[in-house]
């Protein structure tokens, strides 16, 4: 409390690492209090289960404080939000209201599913700040439950667009808005009780960010963000400044547009110079037919996800930490696209293209940094009623991609989409076949799919689900037809996926990389899951970590032998140190 009293007399508090510490550890803190309340008091299981959601503090600049709880393409992206509230509202803003939004065109959203519930603070009266929560939905209508609608080539046929509204105004919940939401739903008893959580969850973020302020100094509150936001911004460009200027080239891309095969290149050019880096995505593809366009705040937050996580973890991940980064994303292609192009995918697929094309101009700076890559999904959702003709909505996320390796550290096991950065959780098979009619037959890691390395690629899962009643199942498989984990460093890629679904007493069927398929009784969506890229030579790996690896299922004998080098004696639970020494001298 004395450093804080002696810091209330200067001006700000900049000077005072310390205390700019406490203060981003207190507001880090708050959003994980609101995190702790959407697990506990949301319906839908995509928010209980699975953490499909992000909490965030924000500035009345519109800039982010705090994104500690949640899904950093989320929240990378939640600045764009803020601002569309302030310049949709301006001074017409009271304590007690609440807004709500979605449109990536006109209100600074990602993608529709994703609904912004943002609570602006007082202190003393005056504007002080901003609590936000951005959640994605079980279902907000359009042509596909889910709202992932595969066969969408207009924003229009993915589900109710929502501009800046006040959902609460002065305390009130407007009713009129909560029943339009309520009725563009299929799932209108979850979303009810998932709004009011999102509300729950800001009124508190609001409640406790106004008191830290109210404490730090009610006059000068608003100094401190401010000065944890400069901070941030400090130590980016010193770390951006430890690298050569010059400039590096990235590409990744899509081998459809989800109605067919076409290459779709995301293309970027890194500039490094006086402590900024700019990111140039001319050359791109054009934006596509199909629904994998990423809207602008989107392509940010995907850039912003790369710059994080290849820069020290101790960086702050506020506002301030990307003001040195300038981005170039020409209209009409797929990074920006013009209205009304369809996006709800942009936050899966497109937003790893993105991060691939980033990282891989980012490792040409600091080759030591390199990330390999993660997988791209295979996935789906099935719908239809259950015995009372209640809808159900279920998302088969068992099957989630494995994370790609860095120096020091395996890929995530089943880590989830790299945009999520491992955040979003794997849901309890035994919750889901609970809550849904369905029979989950296998759900377990996949042998040797992780990319060999010096330190391996994360596996994904190999996943057997049949639905017991007629169902519709919207396919959601980008990563079926080759690998994208890429391996670096002498390292090997990691697996791309499979994915099959068979009726009774049918032979089971591939399906399409995107579609909507009908089943009139059960049906078992089978997947294996793709994998990320190992970093290293595979030789250079811990004999133990190999050992280990093998003694899980992870990595099978032959694998151990043919990839790593590693011979193990009969019963497999030991190492032939003598024959591994003499195989891994001969592959060198």
């Amino acid at each position: 409390m004395d450093r804080m009293s002696a810091s209330k007399s200067s001006s700000s508090g900049a000077d005072d690492p310390v205390l700019l510490a406490i203060v981003q550890k207190q507001l880090d803190h708050i959003t994980r209090q609101m995190g702790w309340i959407m697990t506990r008091t949301a319906r839908s299981p995509l928010f209980s289960e699975s953490h499909d959601f992000s909490c965030f503090l924000g500035t009345t600049k519109g800039e982010i404080a705090s994104q500690a709880d949640g899904l950093p393409i989320h929240s990378g992206a939640g600045g764009f939000a803020l601002r569309a509230v302030l310049d949709a509202f301006g001074d017409d803003i009271e304590s007690g209201d609440v807004f709500i939004l979605n449109d990536p065109y006109v209100a600074g959203g990602n993608h529709l599913p994703d609904w912004t519930v943002v609570r602006p603070l007082f202190v003393d009266g005056k504007l002080a700040g901003f609590a936000a929560n951005r959640a994605h939905q079980s279902d907000i209508g359009g042509g596909a439950a889910g709202t992932y609608n595969p066969e969408a080539t207009e924003i229009f046929h993915e589900g109710l667009r929502l501009p800046v509204m006040r959902l609460v105004e002065r305390n009130k919940l407007r009713r009129d808005v909560q029943q339009m939401l309520l009725l563009n739903s299929r799932c209108p008893d979850l979303m009810e009780g998932d709004l009011g959580a999102m509300l729950g969850s800001v009124r508190i973020g609001a409640n406790q960010m106004e008191d830290l302020l109210a404490g730090l100094a009610s006059s000068r509150g608003t100094d401190y963000l401010d000065a944890v936001i400069e901070y941030g911004e400090r130590r980016m460009t010193r770390a951006i400044a430890a690298l050569p200027d010059g400039a590096w080239y990235g590409e990744d891309g899509s081998d459809t547009d989800c109605f067919g095969p076409i290459e779709v290149p995301i293309k970027v050019k890194l500039t490094v110079e006086k402590g900024a880096l700019t990111f140039d995505f001319t050359g791109s593809s054009p934006q596509t037919k199909g629904f994998k366009n990423s809207s602008i705040a989107n392509t940010h937050s995907a850039v912003y996800v790369a710059v994080a996580s290849f820069f020290d973890a101790s960086v702050p991940r506020n506002g301030g930490t990307f003001r040195p980064v300038k981005i170039i994303a020409p209209e009409g292609s797929v990074v920006n696209p013009i209205a009304p192009a369809a996006m709800t995918m942009n936050t899966v697929f497109p937003s790893v293209e993105i991060i691939h094309a980033c990282w891989k101009a980012l490792a040409q700076t600091n080759p030591s940094r390199a990330c390999a890559g993660w997988g791209k999904g295979v996935s789906g959702i099935s719908s239809g009623r259950y015995e009372n003709g209640r809808s159900f909505v279920l998302y088969h996320w068992h099957a989630s991609a494995g994370g790609g390796a860095v120096d020091g550290r395996d890929g995530f096991l089943q880590g989830g989409n790299l945009p999520t950065l491992a955040g979003r959780i794997m849901p309890n098979v035994e919750a889901y076949e609970r809550i849904y009619p369905c029979r989950i037959h296998r759900h377990e890691l996949r042998c040797d799919s992780g990319g060999a390395g010096q330190f391996r690629g994360g596996p994904s899962a190999d996943y057997d689900c049949e639905i017991l009643v007629p169902s519709s199942l919207s396919v959601l498989a980008e990563g079926l037809h080759r690998p994208s984990g890429y391996g670096v460093h002498g390292a090997d890629w990691g697996a791309k996926g499979t994915m099959i679904v068979q009726e009774p007493d049918q032979e089971s069927a591939s399906v399409p990389q995107y579609g909507i398929r009908h089943f009139s009784g059960p049906v078992r969506v089978v997947i294996q899951g793709t994998a990320g890229g190992g970093w290293g030579q595979p030789m250079r790996r811990s004999i133990d970590r190999v050992l280990r690896d093998v003694r899980d299922g992870l990595v099978s004998v032959d694998a151990a032998r043919a990839q790593y080098g590693v011979v193990l004696k009969p019963g497999h639970r030991e190492v032939d140190l003598a024959a591994t020494n003499a195989l891994r001298e001969k592959a060198r």
